[in-house]
């Protein structure tokens, strides 16, 4: 299990965390063809939602779960 910072876009705040059992050769096969395809103009827009169901559909025994942000504990 490993927590990654996904990140497609220009905006930061546009960025999200995926906790999964997923490598990295797994996520870019699944998220790197729908980022491409609306760059390209073949598609007109993807959320951070869609590339986390698409992760999940393609491996449905994997764990994959986003968030945006996590709590903090300040010492």
């Amino acid at each position: 299990m490993r927590v990654i910072r996904i990140n497609t876009t220009l905006w930061i705040e546009e960025d999200f965390y995926l906790v999964t059992t997923l490598d990295d050769d797994q996520i870019v096969e699944v998220i790197n063809p729908i980022v491409n395809a609306v760059r390209d103009g073949e598609e007109d827009h993807y959320d951070n939602d869609t590339l986390v169901k698409a992760l999940k559909d393609r491996f449905p025994l994997e764990y994959v779960d986003m968030y945006q942000e996590f709590d903090k504990l300040t010492f």
